[in-house]
């Protein structure tokens, strides 16, 4: 059997424990004053410290406690996403894809300011270090997976759409060269526009655009999930 993991020590957890609530002080921030607000002397004040200069020695400025924070968005939303398809195992690929689009959107419009630190703007004067390439591909490959599983299955339908151009098969190289070999570029290119119109699709409700169109954005947004996945492939049309 495999070793009990050693036990933390105070220290530790102490110190799990206050990196917690730095990062919950931040998230207040950025509700309140967006990232582009975020400072660690504005952290430092949320949680009772007289200076900043205690939180450099669990992140060294504002960029590092940023990078955390949309590492951890992408992880949540990347979890609240696998959950559900997991949970929707005895599903075809079409009810899966379903369980999943609701899954984050459920997940956006609960934390809408993480949604909006990794899937609006850009922070001016940061740049996202590579860190964040793994978890913050956590969604796309997930829905990649779907594509595929239905595509092995005999139930991937594209409807009529031209084959992917030679210049858009070489601009998904870096993709392509992260996926086994022989990996149909159009299913790529199926599954990359399944999660742009998703996420936009989200992003519109959660930034307000459809507020004054859409009464009941949830009924909305399943009618258009299926509608998504019909023209992509992943839905049959009697769905």
């Amino acid at each position: 059997m495999p070793a009990s993991p050693k036990p933390l020590t105070a220290r530790e957890r102490a110190r799990i424990e206050f990196t917690r609530d730095i990062k919950e002080a931040a998230r207040r921030q950025l509700a309140e004053h967006g990232p582009d607000g975020l400072s660690l002397r504005g952290v430092a004040r949320d949680i009772g410290l007289v200076s900043a200069s205690a939180l450099y020695r669990y992140f060294p400025g504002r960029d590092a406690l940023l990078t955390a924070l949309i590492t951890d968005s992408y992880d949540a939303l990347g979890d609240a996403a696998g959950a559900a398809v997991t949970a929707a195992a005895d599903r075809d690929p079409a009810g899966r894809w379903i369980a999943l689009c609701h899954a984050v959107r459920d997940w956006a419009v609960a934390h809408p300011h993480e949604y909006a630190l990794i899937y609006g703007s850009p922070v001016p004067g940061y740049t996202a270090p590579e860190d964040t390439t793994a978890p913050g591909t956590r969604l796309p490959f997930l829905i990649g997976a779907l594509f595929a599983e239905a595509a092995a299955a005999g139930g991937y339908r594209p409807g009529p759409s031209p084959a992917a151009p030679e210049e858009a098969r070489r601009s998904l190289r870096p993709l392509l060269d992260r996926l086994p070999g022989g990996t149909p570029a159009d299913l790529v290119v199926a599954g990359v526009s399944a999660w742009t119109y998703l996420c936009g699709a989200v992003s519109f409700e959660v930034f307000g655009h459809r507020a004054a169109i859409v009464a009941d954005p949830r009924a909305y947004f399943d009618h258009e999930v299926r509608r998504i996945g019909t023209l992509l492939g992943i839905v049959p049309p009697s769905a």
